[in-house]
C-alpha cells in the first residue's frame, strides 16, 4: 500500500535554517509522506541538490506496538512536514524515538536537533563516535538536548524498542578528513530494513517529490544550452536519467564538458539567460550513448552500493564493511528503504549481501542470482571517481583503500 499526502501553502514549507545546509531548493522545502505499510510505515520526502541534480532525502516514521512512533532519519521540519507527523501523533500516539542512523553527512544529522525540539518527550538515540567539522565538539554544544539524548549502544537488546527492532552498526570508517558510520535498523513485524546511505535503487522515472517542481528535470533535459524544453512526462523522464548519473558518478563515461569558449559562446544564444538558468550556462554534452550508461547503472531497479561509497568509503575497511553486511543479511527482510532515490525496494538478504561483492576477491554469492548484463556496475564510469581518489590518496587527504578481502 502506498498513499500519498502533502500541503500546498507556501509558507508552510519555509525552512527557516536553510543556510545550515545551503543546498538547493534552500528555504523551499516540500514534503510527501507515503504510507508504505498501512497504519504501521510511513515516509517522509522532501529534496536535496546542487546545481539542479536533485534527489529525494527520506524520514521514516514507524508504529510502535505499544503505541507511538519511532522516527529514523528526520528530514526538515518545516511547518508542512511537522503537520503531517501530528496527524499520525493524533492517531497513532506520540513521538518516544529519534533515531540519526550516521555520523556523517550533514543532511542527516543538520535536521535531528531542530526536529527533536518540536517533541519534546521524545528520546534521541545517535549513532556511537559522532564528531563536527572543524571543531569536534560534545554533542549539548551542537544543540542536542543533554537530557534525552544517548549514543546506540553495540548491543541492539539494550534499547527501550528491542522487541521492536534489531540494529547493526557499521562502525566508524576513519576516512582522514571525517568519518563514515551507517546504523541499520530492521523492523521485525513488518520485516523491513531502514537503512540510511548505504544501499540503493533507482526508479526509471522521476519520484513524485522531484516532480513537484519541474524545472530541475527539464534543466538537464537539454542537450545544449540552446534548447527550450517543453514540459512533458518524458522530457522530465529524461531530466531524471541525467540527474541520477551525475550524482551517482559525478562525470559519467558519457558525458563530456565542452570548452569552455565554446559554453560562453552558447550562453548568449541561450533561450534562457536568467540567474535561475546560471545565466545560460550549461557546460555538458551528453554522448549519443547516455541511455544505456542510465540503463546499466539502474540494472533494472536492482540494488546497489552507490559508486561515491564504493570508490571512496567502503574500501577503506572491506572487512568491517562485510562482516556488518552478513549481520544485516542474517535478518529476515522483504523489503527496505533507504534514504535516498527508491522509496521501497523489494529484496532478500541475499540480494542486500551481494551487493557488497565488490569488496571481495572471490565473491561469496554467485552472480549468477542476478541478470549478468546489470552487474557489476560498468567500470568504464568509475573514471572520474577513481581519478579524484588517487589525487587524494597522493597528498595523504585520505587514507589508501585496502585490499579486497
Amino acid at each position: 500500500m502506498s498513499q500519498i499526502k502533502h500541503q500546498s501553502n507556501s509558507k508552510d514549507y519555509f525552512w527557516r535554517y536553510w543556510f545550515l545546509v545551503p543546498i538547493y531548493p534552500y528555504s523551499q522545502r516540500r514534503t510527501i509522506r507515503k504510507e508504505i505499510v498501512q497504519d504501521t510505515i510511513w515516509t517522509f520526502e522532501q529534496l536535496q541538490g546542487i546545481f539542479y541534480v536533485v534527489v529525494p532525502i527520506r524520514m521514516t516514521v514507524v508504529k510502535l506496538q505499544q503505541g507511538g512512533l519511532l522516527v529514523y532519519a528526520p528530514v526538515a521540519p518545516t511547518k508542512e512536514c511537522l503537520k503531517l507527523v501530528h496527524e499520525l501523533v493524533a492517531e497513532h500516539g506520540e513521538v518516544k524515538y529519534i533515531i540519526l542512523p550516521t555520523i556523517s553527512g550533514l543532511e542527516h544529522k543538520g535536521f535531528v536537533v531542530p526536529f527533536a525540539r518540536n517533541f519534546s518527550n521524545a528520546q534521541v538515540y545517535v549513532s556511537p563516535h559522532q564528531w563536527s567539522f572543524p571543531v569536534n565538539l560534545p554533542l549539548s554544544w551542537l544543540g542536542f538536548p543533554a537530557q534525552r539524548t544517548q549514543i546506540l549502544p553495540a548491543d541492539s537488546t539494550q534499547t527501550p524498542f528491542a522487541s521492536e527492532f534489531e540494529y547493526a552498526i557499521l562502525d566508524e570508517i576513519d576516512l582522514n578528513l571525517g568519518k563514515f558510520e551507517e546504523v541499520a535498523f530492521f523492523h521485525k513485524r513488518s520485516r523491513t530494513l531502514l537503512v540510511t546511505d548505504s544501499i540503493v535503487s533507482i526508479p526509471e522515472n522521476p519520484p513524485a517529490i522531484v516532480q513537484l517542481d519541474s524545472y530541475p528535470l527539464l534543466f538537464h533535459a537539454r542537450d545544449n544550452a540552446t534548447d527550450a524544453i517543453a514540459d512533458t512526462q518524458e522530457n522530465r523522464r529524461k531530466g531524471w536519467q541525467r540527474i541520477c548519473l551525475f550524482a551517482l558518478y559525478f562525470r559519467s563515461s558519457v558525458l563530456d564538458v565542452p570548452k569552455w569558449s565554446k559554453v560562453f559562446q552558447n550562453a548568449f544564444k541561450a533561450s534562457d539567460r536568467s540567474k535561475k538558468a546560471y545565466f545560460g550556462l550549461f557546460p555538458f554534452q551528453w554522448k549519443p550513448n547516455w541511455q544505456q550508461a542510465f540503463d546499466a547503472l539502474r540494472g533494472n531497479g536492482r540494488l546497489f552500493v552507490a559508486p561515491i561509497l564504493q570508490t571512496w568509503i567502503l574500501n577503506r575497511a572491506p572487512a568491517k564493511t562485510l562482516n556488518w553486511a552478513n549481520r544485516v543479511a542474517s535478518w529476515d527482510f522483504q523489503q527496505i528503504i533507504p534514504c535516498h532515490f527508491e522509496s521501497v525496494i523489494k529484496a532478500t538478504p541475499q540480494e542486500f549481501r551481494q551487493a557488497f561483492s565488490f569488496l571481495e576477491k572471490y565473491p561469496s554469492v554467485s552472480a549468477s542470482l542476478f541478470n549478468s548484463s546489470s552487474y557489476p556496475l560498468p567500470q568504464e564510469d568509475f573514471q572520474t571517481l577513481k581519478e579524484i581518489d588517487r589525487t587524494l590518496c597522493k597528498f595523504g587527504i585520505v587514507p589508501p583503500p585496502e585490499e579486497r578481502v
